[in-house]
């Protein structure tokens, strides 16, 4: 039974109708009012116009800053299309006047007035959940893993020893370096120019260089120079490090660092819309033109899967006129990217016996090394990595070379170090010097897997180079120029027994031989050096050789049989020549003048004269 108590005749519960009111409602709580009902806006006819109106405002802004591909294999289509139909629901709720409570009021007034969006979002779900599907590499791990063509090579047999002026001595950190050293010369260009960091390795006329376009300072300068465009680019030569700013007779005025209708992306966008584009990449034809290589992406695998180039745009950077080539000139030297390969690599690697076994078994698994670098190899430009097990990575098991152009790849087996570890044994050499090496080049020297480094300093520029053998990194050479760091190595090789003493010595690139039984001597003095002339038989050359720097020139006669190392160039009646050696005497039993003593020139037989007696032949 319940208590009740009374305080003096008052009953709390005689107030409760008045505190709480009719239905238990509070006396301060003011009548509920009704809500005014929205009027829709004209009649359904209007309202639809209005509503497409909106969404087509939107989707060319939002495809003007976007730039979505219009394809069904683009992820962002989907994001694009998805943003349409939002976009016209939520125009739909303002102009039919929303009546309703709560998310299922909204879900059956978008259902009723946005049918049409409405099926399309779900169509857009169900695609992307089917290409997802399709795309899966647990259902398509065979497919992934032949996306690369892999073919096994014989590496002496394949890789010819490369000339010196072939080898990119510096890396891409190196040349930005170099690069922006140089644009600080140029007065009129340094305040308002900057360069772009993507540098791109191409060869140029026979040569390994680095192109890169420049870039405006800022909004500001680009208002003020837009109208005459970029006006140069800058070439740096991998070999020698030079840098070249090549001014243009017309700026550039389709690049990435344009804005509205001339930037790159959107230029290829209007005139591309269903194209999909990897990154694109500056390149400079034979005669210096500059273009744009814009490589199409497509999808192999499913919707979304299998990702691969298909040719490209050339864009002109000066006009911006584009051309699309199913196959690209052989100008192209980047169409493919490392990574991109590298990634198609690792499928391979992977999946090349079923996604189980990379999983469980793991049986012949493996992947590519963290890092890659270029290589001239004829008129095209290779990517190299190394190839190391999944279970594993402390060894190389071999290494890739892969046509940046055609895609064209090969296996080299080659069990060895790490680029890593190649880059800790070559600065071990130099550790006092506190230099830094470079990721490393692939070499064939004296029919050797070498790792080549450039060895940088502090401030970035390269100091010295090392040569490091695959097989046996523990043989490490070093040297303040490819000549003596070659010299060095192959020394290193000799005395480890991996080559024969007869192949220790280094001909520069630039220097050839010649044979022969000498026909005509003469000499002159110049610059206080002697300086002795070879003709050998049956030709109209001259040698000129150093009496301080190859003794044995002093007692030749003619039909004495010689070999003459020398620098090639142009056509000349008289050429350098660095060494000479005569075929019946080795060099060894050759006594060298002792320095400080009057020597007296032979006389010259034949009609040979002295200096003072003998005009020079004429160059």
């Amino acid at each position: 039974m319940p208590f009740t108590f009374h305080f003096g005749g008052f009953n709390p519960g005689d107030f409760t109708g008045n505190f709480q009111g009719e239905g238990g409602g509070s006396p301060f709580q003011q009548p509920k009012k009704a809500r005014k009902p929205r009027k829709a806006i004209g009649n359904a006819f209007t309202r639809v116009l209005i509503n497409l109106g909106v969404t087509l405002l939107f989707g060319l802004g939002y495809f003007y800053v976007e730039l979505p591909a219009l394809n069904f294999h683009a992820e962002e289509f989907y994001v694009f299309v998805f943003l349409l139909c939002a976009v016209y629901c939520i125009s739909a709720v303002f102009t039919s006047g929303f009546q309703g409570e709560g998310a299922a009021g909204y879900f059956r007034f978008v259902k009723k007035q946005c049918t049409i969006p409405f099926f399309v979002l779900v169509a857009l779900i169900a695609a992307i959940a089917i290409g997802a599907l399709s795309s899966w590499v647990v259902l398509r791990a065979g497919s992934y893993a032949e996306l690369l063509t892999v073919e096994d090579g014989d590496f002496a047999a394949e890789v010819e020893e490369i000339s010196y002026d072939q080898i990119p001595m510096v890396d891409k950190d190196s040349a930005q370096r170099l690069a922006t050293r140089k644009l600080g010369e140029l007065a009129d260009m340094v305040s308002q120019f900057e360069i772009r960091e993507d540098f791109t390795q191409i060869n140029y006329q026979g040569r390994p260089v680095r192109v890169a376009s420049l870039a405006y300072a800022d909004l500001i300068k680009w208002f003020t120079n837009r109208s005459e465009g970029l006006p140069a680019y800058l070439i740096v030569d991998m070999v020698t490090q030079d840098v070249e700013v090549v001014r243009l007779d017309e700026g550039m005025k389709y690049t990435p660092a344009e804005h509205f209708g001339r930037n790159l992306q959107r230029h290829l966008r209007f005139h591309y819309p269903t194209y999909m584009f990897a990154d694109p990449v500056f390149e400079i034809d034979e005669e210096g033109t500059p273009y744009w290589v814009c490589p199409r992406m497509v999808k192999t695998i499913g919707l979304f899967g299998g990702t691969d180039i298909r040719g490209a745009v050339l864009v002109n950077a000066v006009t911006g006129e584009s051309q699309y080539y199913e196959e690209v000139p052989s100008w192209v030297d980047q169409l493919y990217v490392a990574e991109l390969i590298m990634e198609q690599y690792d499928y391979y690697g992977m999946y090349a016996n079923g996604f189980l076994n990379s999983i469980l078994g793991q049986k012949d698994v493996k992947v590519t090394t963290d890092g890659y670098n270029y290589i001239a190899i004829g008129d095209d430009v290779y990517m190299y990595t190394g190839v190391t097990s999944v279970t594993s990575d402390q060894s190389n098991i071999g290494f890739l070379l892969s046509n940046q152009r055609t895609k064209e790849t090969r296996f080299y087996s080659c069990a060895g170090a790490t680029e890593a570890s190649a880059q800790a044994s070559a600065q071990s050499q130099v550790q006092q010097m506190r230099y830094t090496a470079t990721f490393p080049l692939l070499l064939n020297i004296a029919d050797q897997p070498t790792y080549f480094m450039a060895l940088k300093g502090e401030d970035g520029l390269v100091k010295m180079y090392a040569m490091v053998n695959v097989q046996q990194y523990s043989i490490v050479s070093t040297g303040g120029t490819v000549a003596a760091c070659e010299a060095s190595y192959r020394q290193a090789l000799a005395d480890n027994g991996l080559i024969g003493d007869g192949e220790t010595e280094v001909i520069p690139s630039d220097q050839a031989e010649v044979s022969g039984a000498i026909a005509e001597i003469r000499s002159a003095v110049m610059d206080g050096n002697s300086y002795y002339f070879f003709r050998l038989e049956g030709g109209d050359v001259f040698y000129a050789v150093s009496a301080a720097e190859n003794p044995l020139a002093v007692i030749l006669n003619v039909g004495d049989r010689v070999t003459i190392t020398y620098t090639t160039g142009t056509a000349a009646s008289i050429l350098s020549g660095t060494q000479i050696h005569r075929e019946d005497q080795p060099e060894e039993e050759i006594s060298l003048p002792i320095q400080g003593e009057e020597q007296e020139d032979p006389a010259l037989s034949g009609d040979t004269a002295s200096s003072e007696e003998t005009p020079l032949p004429a160059a």
